[in-house]
Order: structure tokens, then C-alpha cells, then sequence
């Protein structure tokens, strides 16, 4: 038999070297090489064993279109950002801070499922079944069965599929995957992956070893058997989910829940999705009864439409095919220190940057020894080019201390010429401004003439007036 070997384990991406270093060769972080003693394994029991035969190939013409089913969570943000449900034989990895509502989420979409008649397994690793239990009792109905008989006196029918949510409180892994093929549930939920591992790995539950090893044997039973499979997990100080990179790689959407964590609101939103797109946005409000879909988010992040003060402008803003209204707010301030700040929240600073040299370029205003505060109301995070021109009306306002007039919303990209550019959905962000009340739209020329006056007809019927600017010179014209 061959003897124990010790080898060096990279904690940050699951390499295995035969020699110590102080920096990885494989990821290049410093430090993270752990002595480990690898015991003798043999090959098939890092192999998953076959529940049944291999299906043959299929020429990809004779596949059915509706071959990928989807189950509707009755979330309707959480299904928005899935691309429209959850996808039989699917995994999906949820991320995000402590505190911030995972477990109540998973434990909002199992009850819904099972809700639904789908057979729905909730396997927890850190807490146990009464944890679960008492966080149920706190959302409203949540701990409730799901089918009940009348007749019975109350009881939960037997045979149903819908027999309410299982609970297990389980970390070996082993004991999970005999449990999902014994039960065959429709949907299977493990909160969280990091606590689970396998016996048979001399590594720690939550090293990179423990972590690829166990989620590659869930993903692949969940392909094999055909549920549906949400694994949540933990986010580092840096918000990147912990783990090795791979772990994304190896499921089919990866979501990340963010917030303040003493604010209402989250959001959730995709960074791989192979079902759906990648763009879209969902809101949630933390109630007492957990979280609850915003459905009108402009006005979540817009309370004060009518108000006119100088840093502060509306940004026609778009996630995905979501319009999103928000307030984009800056502050100039004399700097003291010599060197001046520059601080954005919620947008890429160094996009600020390149608008603050265009301002000084194009616009004349000097910037140089101003300290430039420019942040996203409501923990919002703008990625697109078309926040370009709020900011710049916004830097600008407060530098001079004029405002846009009442109830004005902007979009528009900036070039390094000072010209404003075009953006995408430009009609859909003119229909949510006439709808929310704005009376006034700051945006680019249309490239094509049959753009511009569909956009300018909606509009007006919508009772908006559009200001279209050519430039930032057009576009500081009308601060007032």
C-alpha cells in the first residue's frame, strides 16, 4: 500500500506543490502554502458513481426548445434576475455580506417552491432545525405546512409532493447526497457550502480542496437527477465570494446580494448567468415579514423629485431592461491638504476623474484644488457611460452653485471633446421619467432623425419637454 505524503496546499486556490514557497506558482498570493498529509486514495472514490447509464448523444437539432424547464419562485426580482425562474438541473451560487439576508431569502424561495408543489430540501450546516424553525416563524406563514387537509383536522396530507420544506441540518457530505437521492426533491438548498466537507479529505471544511471537491459532487448530482440547486456562500472583506475562483466557474449563475446592511433596501444582481442575462437588477425591501420585491424602485431611490438644489440632479439610469431613477449628488469643497481628493460612491472613480478633466477643458471650470465628493443616493451602483452628464451637471452645480430646474432628469454619455454621445433604450428612459412626474429630460442628440422624433413624440405626449445638447458647453447653459 502506498505511504501518507506531505505535501503544501494553497489555501487560496487548492494548488498542491511538493515544496514550500513563500509566494504560490499557481495564483501568485503570498503565504497561503499550508504542509498537508495526503493520504492514499484510490482513483474511483474521488469519482462520483453512476446513478444509471449514460444517455447517448443527441444530434442538437432533434433537441426540444422547451427542454429547459423554469420554476417560478414567485419573487418576482428574484426571478427577474434568473432570467425569468429557476432552471430544472440548474446551480446557482448566492453571495453576499453577514447579515445581509441570504438565509432569509433561501428560506423566502424554498417556502414559495414548496408553495408550488415543488419537493424542497433545505440543508443547513451552520444552524440547526429549530434556528430554522424560529426564522420561518418570523416571516409571516413561512413555517406553515403547505398542503393541508381539512378534513383531517388541520393535518399535513400525506404523498404529496408539496409536503412542505424539509430541513436538514447537515455538514457531511456524504450524509447530504444519500439524503437528496433518497428524498428526490425538486429543489435542493445548502446554506452554507463553506461548512460542508467530506470525511475522506484531510483538508478543513472551507479550504479550497473541501470547497471544489463538494460543490463539483453537488453540481453534478443536480445535472444527473435533474433539481434545481441554490448553494449560498460566504463573501471575503474584498466581495469576492470565499473560495476559489473555480467554485463560480463550476455553477451556472452566480448572484451577489448587496445593501447597507442597516438599510431597507438590497439588491441583488448576476455576475454569470448561462440561462438568462447578466444586466438585470432586482430590489428587495427588508420588512419585518422578510424581504418583499420593490416593484416601483424609482420612487424607492427618488423621494423628492420636485426638489431643485445645487449638486444634485436625476440620472435616467438603466439595469438590464429596468429604468431606474436616482440621484446623483456632488460637493466641491476648497482643499487644505495641497493634493485634492477625489471620492465617488457608486460610480467608477476613475470615470469621475475623466469628467472632471472635461469639465476643466471644455467647461473652464477650475478643479484642481477642490476636493470632488461624487456619490449614488441609496447605495445604488451606476456602471453605465450614461451617468456622464448627471455628474458633470452635478460637479458643476455645486461649483457654482446653480440647479437644474425642478423635476429634470439627465442621461447622456460625455466624450473627451466635450461632445455628449447617444446611449442605449434613450426612448425607454423618457417613457419611466413622464411616468414617475418629471416634466423636463436633458438628453443627447439621437443618432438617426427617426430616433429623435419617436423619442420627442412620446414625450410630449407624455406632456415632457426634452432638451437635447450637442456639448457640455449646451449642457451648463442650463443651470440655473
Amino acid at each position: 500500500m502506498a505511504k501518507a505524503q506531505r505535501r503544501f496546499v494553497c489555501s487560496a486556490c487548492g494548488g498542491v506543490q511538493a515544496r514550500w514557497a513563500g509566494k504560490c506558482p499557481d495564483c501568485g498570493e503570498w503565504n497561503t502554502l499550508n504542509e498537508r498529509v495526503i493520504e492514499p486514495v484510490a482513483e474511483d472514490l474521488h469519482r462520483p458513481e453512476l446513478i444509471e447509464a449514460s444517455a447517448a448523444p443527441v444530434p442538437l437539432d432533434e433537441i426540444a426548445l422547451d427542454a429547459t424547464h423554469r420554476w417560478g419562485t414567485r419573487l418576482s426580482e428574484f426571478d427577474r434576475v434568473l432570467g425569468g425562474g429557476l432552471v430544472a438541473g440548474s446551480a446557482v451560487l448566492l453571495g453576499g455580506d453577514p447579515g445581509i439576508g441570504k438565509s432569509t431569502l433561501a428560506l423566502q424561495v424554498a417556502r414559495s417552491l414548496a408553495d408550488d408543489g415543488r419537493k424542497t430540501l433545505y440543508v443547513t450546516s451552520e444552524e440547526s432545525p429549530g434556528q430554522v424553525r424560529l426564522r420561518a416563524e418570523r416571516l409571516r406563514g413561512a413555517a406553515e405546512p403547505t398542503n393541508v387537509d381539512a378534513v383531517s383536522g388541520g393535518k399535513r396530507t400525506a404523498g404529496g409532493d408539496g409536503a412542505g420544506v424539509l430541513v436538514a441540518a447537515q455538514s457531511n457530505l456524504d450524509v447530504i447526497l444519500n439524503q437528496i437521492r433518497l428524498q428526490k426533491p425538486h429543489v435542493v438548498i445548502v446554506d452554507s457550502v463553506q461548512m460542508v466537507y467530506r470525511p475522506d479529505l484531510p483538508s478543513v471544511p472551507g479550504s479550497a480542496t473541501q470547497l471544489r471537491d463538494c460543490a463539483s459532487r453537488l453540481v453534478w448530482l443536480a445535472k444527473q437527477m435533474g433539481f434545481a440547486l441554490i448553494l449560498v456562500g460566504h463573501v471575503t472583506k474584498e466581495g469576492a465570494i470565499a473560495g476559489p475562483k473555480v467554485l463560480e466557474h463550476i455553477v451556472d449563475c452566480v448572484l451577489y446580494f448587496e445593501g447597507e446592511r442597516f438599510a431597507s433596501h438590497r439588491l441583488i444582481r448576476a455576475a454569470k448567468n448561462r440561462f438568462g442575462s447578466t444586466d438585470e437588477l432586482g430590489i428587495f425591501e427588508m420588512t419585518d415579514a422578510g424581504l418583499r420585491p420593490v416593484e416601483d424602485p424609482s420612487r424607492l431611490f427618488l423621494e423628492q423629485i420636485d426638489a431643485s438644489r445645487p449638486g444634485s440632479v436625476i440620472l435616467a439610469a438603466c439595469e438590464g431592461t429596468r429604468v431606474l431613477m436616482v440621484e446623483v449628488q456632488a460637493l466641491c469643497v476648497q482643499s487644505v491638504f495641497g493634493a485634492a481628493k477625489r471620492k465617488a460612491t457608486g460610480v467608477d472613480a476613475g470615470r469621475v476623474a475623466m469628467i472632471l478633466a472635461v469639465l476643466e477643458k471644455h467647461a473652464g471650470h477650475v478643479l484642481g484644488d477642490q476636493d470632488v465628493f461624487v456619490n449614488i443616493v441609496g447605495g445604488v451602483k451606476v456602471a453605465e457611460p450614461a451617468a456622464d452628464l448627471a455628474i458633470a451637471l452635478a460637479v458643476a452645480g455645486t461649483r457654482m452653485n446653480r440647479a437644474l430646474p425642478r423635476g429634470t432628469a439627465v442621461f447622456g454619455e460625455l466624450g473627451l471633446g466635450g461632445e455628449v454621445r447617444p446611449v442605449y433604450h434613450a426612448q425607454r428612459r423618457l417613457a419611466e421619467a413622464g411616468r414617475i412626474g418629471i416634466g423636463r429630460v436633458i438628453s443627447p442628440a439621437a443618432e438617426r432623425a427617426g430616433r429623435a422624433s419617436r423619442a420627442n413624440a412620446a414625450a410630449r405626449g407624455n406632456g415632457m419637454q426634452i432638451s437635447v445638447c450637442k456639448n457640455v458647453q449646451d449642457a451648463m447653459k442650463l443651470l440655473e
